[in-house]
């Protein structure tokens, strides 16, 4: 960045003040809290993350330094719950992201399904391509059977997440396939879970390790098991008797 656009010594240090006045604020919420869900902890957390990750932009334009502390994105996080304490009936909603890695496993899955169809008397022109191919597979599986068997349809996993949404009563038929994902009411997820491969990277280097250290204590605790029980073996058998 050119010093004409740097930010003073003076905006990184007014960034820097800030940041302590939301934590105080933050720690004051946290104190009065009323509830687990309380929107004034919540408001404090945002106000928080909002200043932490301005002062972290403003230090590394002016100093190119960082600090120690990974920023939630507030666009990410999910506010109170006000939804019914004891919902009638709930939504969940699902989202899976794949990469098409292999094409042609892709349309090879899809063909046989085609051909299968076509002896039944379906017409078989759908899987030339990779969009034709995809709408046969989802079409002829169920969305969970392709997650357990992505790789035999030429896919590779992505991102995904899981939402829990409470409603204070059942659609009627029909009526919420029309617009599926429209008007979720954020403040009535009970809960959500998401898979990331950012996280599997980050949990994949701690299980090598973690894995590493266990295999050699699994192997020295398996040799004292042997020598253990080899010892016991010998002095469970009988002498042979020699006359026989």
């Amino acid at each position: 960045m050119s010093d004409a656009v740097q930010p003073t010594a003076a905006e990184v240090r007014a960034a820097a003040e800030a940041v302590k006045t939301a934590l105080d604020r933050h720690l004051a919420a946290v104190e009065r809290r009323s509830g687990e869900d309380d929107p004034a902890v919540y408001e404090a957390f945002n106000q928080l993350a909002a200043a932490a990750e301005a002062y972290d932009e403003l230090l590394y334009d002016r100093y190119d330094e960082v600090t120690p502390f990974e920023i939630p994105g507030t666009e990410d996080a999910l506010p109170p719950y006000t939804g019914p304490e004891e919902p009638n009936a709930l939504s969940v909603l699902i989202r899976r992201d794949y990469a098409v890695v292999e094409p042609q496993r892709l349309l090879a899955q899809a063909q046989r399904v085609e051909a299968a169809d076509y002896d039944e008397g379906a017409d078989g022109d759908g899987s030339g391509t990779v969009h034709g191919a995809l709408g046969i597979l989802f079409g002829e599986f169920e969305a969970d059977e392709i997650a357990s068997r992505h790789k035999e349809f030429g896919l590779e996993e992505g991102d995904s997440t899981l939402w829990v949404t409470a409603a204070d009563d059942q659609t009627d038929p029909g009526e919420w396939l029309e617009a599926p994902f429209e008007g979720v009411d954020p403040q009535r997820v009970v809960c959500r879970f998401d898979v990331s491969t950012v996280f599997d990277d980050d949990l994949d280097d701690e299980l090598d390790d973690a894995d590493e250290e266990s295999a050699t204590e699994s192997d020295d605790d398996l040799e004292d098991e042997l020598d253990t029980d080899l010892d016991e073996d010998e002095d469970d058998l009988e002498p042979l008797d020699a006359d026989r």
